[in-house]
């Protein structure tokens, strides 16, 4: 089944259940808890977003909604598929945004006590953390506290690991609602003792949360307790697994900041230099080898370790706030240059993205980074270039301007290689397919009167602008030679269609003017006229099966003109317009070539069928000949009728004489009124 199908049927379900709950929800809970009692794993799922659906678009009151529905939500969150667990789990934590007070407490509060127990399955106890992180922003801090934290607490020291790591990702949220007071004296111990759990994604849930809750800990809080421990957690990361270390490196930028003042000196300098080697991690392995002939797991390694220098790029700016901008040269200099040559794609495009913060960081001492910007520029992927130039004129306005807001009258002296850069730039996002890149790129040139020189633009950039407005897709596309069979046959084989019901169209109406003749002046028809016509209506023109179609388009060495161009749209409008002539003066046609062979002598009677094109074209000018001057004169006979009758028969047995056909037919008709 394909995907549009399958989403149809998924919203055509999903339609189904809302409105089965609209009409059986308020007095038919039991029903609609029997029915997904039994439904299997893609109905629950559609159920349970269709129960949020009814709930964000308001369809029932909120009343109505938790007596009818809450109690069908509560029944499936143990569900033994764990997805369709979760996606009831997501409906209820968007119902208790809504609920009341009082129905949380009665419906909610108070079974998670017993769900919360060790006697219960871990799933259950896993519910019962997500639960409780919600909660906690509903009440009261005397209810939290008489009520909620000792759950809290029980989860945090529960036997299995996927619980405590589950209840100390929570306790953020908890902090958050139950103050600063009761943070310090309950969630700060709990998370203490989770930081050095025996379970690794404990520890690391433990590092996060606190990196997350420095702004509610006052100063000797983070001095005696929380920064011991971020510095034995950083001791021990090189030996645990990497996902610790793309966390850390992820979270140092905001935990530097966060114990920025209470750092002794050489602490200080142990995290700087802790994330000068996080920004080199697995750098030393480069052998040049082929990938091919590394281990998986070795390459998954060093996939982590490209994650941990793109954290590093990302947190650049916040580190260069740790030293100090006065101390970039001498401190992280070094390090910034290596992040701008990583031989990996997604670091040098983080470094990118952080360019003009960093440019804004140093001021004055931007000319710092004149060649990495440079570099940048000329870097050999062109996401790396769509990320420096989002912000490409305001690096060049603190290039120009040295960091300054006063304008120089020398712009840019001290950067030669910048305008080589911009127009290789340019020229590199031109010869590839992201026109955007390109587009973007040129728009961000409306900056250069206010960066460089009006001869520099003159003479570097006015002409490569002028060609670009000048070339155009469509020419690269018409110099391309390609088959359009796929795409021309059907609109050729529609068009030959058109015309046979233009046609057919045509017929039945000679037909009717024939039947109104017959009525009006009570004369027979000839029937076998009548019969032909209704044959002719009846027989479809043959299609061709293939139509091959080719486009060559104008090679440089024969470019096409204007007037061919011309001449092949009015050959094919005049062909077109030939096959419709000819259809609708068919009749006409078979009526002058009857009348014509019937005036001809014996001996020139079989030569009627070979000379029916010519007789067409004569029979059509004699039936006009009513409208021509009086100086041309009827009986006057045309050369190509004539000239191919002649040419046609044997003057010896013919009798030595050329029979005058033209005469003939014409004293036929004037015989035959």
């Amino acid at each position: 089944m394909s995907s549009k199908v399958h989403e149809d049927a998924h919203l055509f379900t999903q339609r189904v259940w809302i409105s089965l709950c609209l009409s059986r929800g308020v007095t038919g809970g039991e029903y609609l808890w029997e029915v997904l009692h039994v439904a299997g794993v893609e109905m629950q799922l559609t159920a349970a977003v269709s129960f949020l659906t009814i709930l964000h678009e308001e369809s029932v009151s909120i009343h109505t909604y938790a007596h009818s529905f809450l109690q069908i939500i509560l029944l499936h969150l143990e569900h033994r598929d764990a997805g369709v667990s979760n996606a009831w789990l997501e409906t209820l934590l968007s119902v208790i945004e809504v609920l009341p007070k009082e129905t949380l407490r009665h419906e909610i509060l108070n079974p998670l006590v017993s769900k919360a127990q060790l006697s219960q399955t871990v799933q259950s106890r896993l519910v019962s953390c997500k639960i409780l992180g919600k909660l906690t922003n509903k009440f009261d801090a005397h209810t939290i506290k008489r009520e909620i934290l000792p759950l809290v607490k029980s989860l945090c020291q529960d036997v299995e690991y996927e619980v405590r790591s589950c209840m100390c990702r929570q306790l953020e949220n908890i902090a958050q609602g139950i103050g600063t007071d009761l943070t310090k004296s309950v969630v700060l111990p709990e998370l203490i003792e989770l930081s050095r759990d025996e379970g690794c994604s404990v520890r690391l849930a433990a590092f996060e949360t606190l990196v997350n809750l420095l702004d509610i800990f006052d100063t000797d809080d983070r001095s005696q307790t929380i920064l011991p421990l971020v510095k034995s957690f950083c001791e021990k990361s090189f030996k645990a697994d990497e996902s610790i270390l793309i966390s850390l490196s992820f979270h140092l930028g905001k935990l530097c900041h966060g114990l920025y003042g209470i750092f002794t000196p050489d602490q200080h300098l142990r995290f700087l230099e802790f994330y000068k080697k996080l920004c080199t991690l697995g750098l030393q392995q480069e052998n040049g080898h082929n990938e091919n002939q590394i281990p998986p797991q070795i390459l998954e390694q060093e996939k982590k370790y490209t994650s941990v220098r793109k954290n590093c790029a990302y947190n650049l700016p916040a580190m260069i706030v740790f030293v100090d901008p006065k101390n970039f040269q001498l401190e992280l200099y070094s390090t910034f240059f290596c992040l701008c040559h990583d031989p990996e794609v997604p670091v040098r495009y983080t470094i990118a993205i952080c360019f003009y913060e960093v440019s804004k960081l140093l001021n004055s001492g931007v000319y710092l980074i004149h060649k990495e910007l440079i570099t940048l520029l000329q870097d050999e992927s062109l996401e790396v270039l769509d990320a420096l130039i989002d912000h490409l004129p305001e690096i060049l306005e603190l290039m120009s301007t040295g960091g300054e807001s006063s304008i120089q009258e020398n712009k840019l002296p001290s950067l030669p290689d910048l305008i080589p850069a911009l127009t290789a730039a340019e020229q590199r996002a031109a010869a590839s397919l992201k026109w955007r890149t390109h587009e973007k790129l040129l728009q961000k040139y409306a900056c250069l009167p206010h960066i460089i020189s009006s001869d520099q633009i003159y003479y570097r950039f006015l002409q490569r602008m002028f060609t670009i407005m000048m070339t155009n897709t469509v020419l690269e596309l018409d110099r391309m030679e390609m088959s359009m069979d796929a795409f021309q046959n059907k609109f050729y084989e529609k068009d030959l269609l058109d015309q046979e019901k233009e046609r057919e169209e045509l017929l039945l109406l000679e037909m009717e003017q024939l039947e109104k003749e017959k009525q009006q002046e009570g004369r027979p028809v000839n029937e076998k006229t009548f019969e032909k016509k209704r044959r002719d209506i009846k027989t479809p023109t043959a299609l061709p099966k293939s139509i091959p179609i080719a486009v060559p388009g104008p090679s440089p060495s024969a470019p096409s003109t204007s007037k061919e161009i011309k001449k092949s749209k009015l050959i094919r409008s005049q062909s077109i317009n030939n096959q419709a002539f000819h259809a609708k003066y068919g009749n006409l046609d078979k009526c002058a070539s009857k009348t014509s062979t019937a005036a001809y002598t014996p001996s020139v009677s079989g030569l009627a069928k070979t000379s029916m094109i010519s007789l067409t074209d004569d029979s059509f000018r004699t039936r006009n000949a009513s409208s021509l001057p009086p100086s041309f004169s009827p009986n006057t006979p045309l050369p190509s009728t004539s000239r191919g009758t002649g040419n046609s028969v044997d003057p010896k047995s013919s009798g030595g004489k050329d029979p005058p056909p033209r005469k003939a037919t014409l004293k036929s008709r004037k015989s035959n009124p």
